[in-house]
C-alpha cells in the first residue's frame, strides 16, 4: 500500500505473468527510447546497489608537445599528468497511473499497452530534458552574435558562421569528433530561421 491508501501494483505483482511483465517492459523502455535526442551522446554510469548515490567520471588532460630531441641511451625524465573528477547525483524521477479493475474488465482498448506507451514517451521526454538542461548550463558556449544567453533577442539567428565558428573552436581545443563529425542537435525552429 502506499502512503495515499492507494494500491500500486507493479510488473513484479504475482498478477502479471513473466511474459505481460517481459511484454510492458518492453513497450515501457521502446517508447522512451524513440524520444532521446541529447541523452545518446551521453556517457551513462551503472550505480550497483548498495553504493550510494554519487557516481565519478574522470578526465584525463592532455599531454604537451616532446619538442626536446631524446639522448641515445638516456631515459628521459617522467611526466606528470592531469585527472579531473566530475561527479554526478542520482535523482529519481517519475510519474504513475492508477487505474480501476472496473475499467480494465469493461473497456475495449488494451489499457494497460497504451499507459505503458505514454509513461515511456514521458520517461523519455523527461530523461532527454534533464540531459538537455545539463548541458544548457555549461559555460563552454557561443552564442549568436556574440552574446550572452540572458542578452539574446530574437534578431539574434543561428547561421552557417556560426556554426563554423564553432567548428574551429572545437578543432583549436582538440575536442574528438563522433565518428568522422562534430554534432549540434538544433531546434527544428532554429532550422526553419
Amino acid at each position: 500500500h502506499a502512503g495515499s491508501g492507494l494500491n500500486t501494483v507493479t510488473t513484479s505483482a504475482p498478477g502479471l505473468t513473466a511474459e505481460m511483465k517481459t511484454f510492458y517492459d518492453r513497450v515501457l523502455l521502446r517508447s522512451a527510447e524513440t524520444e532521446l535526442v541529447h541523452e545518446q551522446f551521453g556517457q551513462t554510469r551503472t550505480i550497483r546497489a548498495k553504493n550510494g548515490k554519487t557516481t565519478e567520471f574522470r578526465e584525463f588532460g592532455s599531454l604537451g608537445r616532446a619538442l626536446s630531441p631524446l639522448t641515445e641511451g638516456v631515459t628521459p625524465d617522467g611526466q606528470d599528468y592531469s585527472v579531473s573528477a566530475i561527479t554526478a547525483t542520482v535523482a529519481q524521477y517519475g510519474g504513475y497511473i492508477s487505474v480501476s479493475d472496473m475499467l480494465n474488465l469493461t473497456t475495449f482498448d488494451n489499457n494497460q499497452a497504451e499507459i505503458m506507451r505514454m509513461l515511456g514517451s514521458q520517461m523519455g521526454k523527461t530523461k532527454d530534458t534533464l540531459v538537455r538542461d545539463v548541458i544548457a548550463a555549461g559555460t563552454n558556449v557561443i552564442y549568436a552574435g556574440g552574446k550572452t544567453r540572458k542578452t539574446m533577442t530574437n534578431n539574434d539567428k543561428f547561421s552557417i558562421a556560426l556554426v563554423k565558428q564553432a567548428v574551429r573552436k572545437l578543432k583549436r581545443q582538440n575536442a574528438p569528433k563522433i565518428g568522422d563529425s562534430y554534432v549540434a542537435i538544433v531546434h527544428p525552429d532554429t532550422v526553419y530561421d
